[in-house]
């Protein structure tokens, strides 16, 4: 059995790792520390299990956007899209209880039992365009930038509603978040017929 390091030592292998929250067993490595000390972690109250395969740091800092952290440390082949990505970039008034993802066309839907998960399908240029490299508590992730968030806001208007795309439509562009010649270039590659008609009526 390996010897437990000193508890400011532990936190302070795993943020030298860059872990400041969430993290799997095959990242203790990393840290300078094995597997076999993780149910020591776990007892000694410097670690929790959040999910199978998935533990997050017991001391680290909840934010707004812990429920994004799990979303894509459980699911990291995975975009974070319309209304959660809507409500990181501050677009519009939606405060959803799912998280939005979306993930490859013929990939398997994740099981998660530990929130909440709402699933889109990705294929082609809508697996790239206008999506950004972010992280949230320190987990990578990438998310739709906010004229692509609205862009599949009517593409998607099937699943939220024809009001939700028109609202984060005009609010991107009363706060300046995107211009209407860089929603058209992705409307160019991700057609949609309602929001085509949107820029028409603010190119008269």
């Amino acid at each position: 059995m390996s010897q437990m390091p000193e508890p400011n030592e532990i936190i302070g292998r795993f943020r030298k790792a860059g872990i400041s929250s969430f993290f799997r067993p095959s990242q203790m490595k990393g840290a300078g520390l094995t597997r076999d000390q993780l149910p020591a972690l776990l007892r000694a109250g410097f670690v929790e299990r959040i999910a199978r395969g998935l533990y997050r740091l017991a001391d680290a800092e909840i934010t707004e956007n812990y429920s994004l952290a799990m979303a894509c440390a459980l699911v990291p082949n995975s975009v974070v899209c319309l209304l959660s990505a809507l409500r990181v970039h501050d677009i519009g008034s939606q405060s959803p209880a799912e998280v939005w993802l979306a993930i490859p066309h013929k990939a398997r839907e994740p099981r998660v039992e530990a929130l909440k998960l709402r699933i889109v399908r990705f294929s082609g240029p809508a697996w790239t365009i206008g999506v950004q490299e972010t992280n949230f508590e320190g987990v990578p992730a990438r998310i739709t930038s906010p004229a692509r968030s609205v862009a599949d806001a009517f593409r998607f208007e099937r699943l939220l509603g024809p009001e939700i795309p028109m609202e984060a439509f005009q609010d991107g562009l009363r706060q300046r978040k995107f211009s209407v010649a860089e929603l058209s270039r992705i409307a160019e590659v991700l057609p949609s017929r309602r929001l085509k008609a949107a820029l028409d009526t603010r190119s008269l």
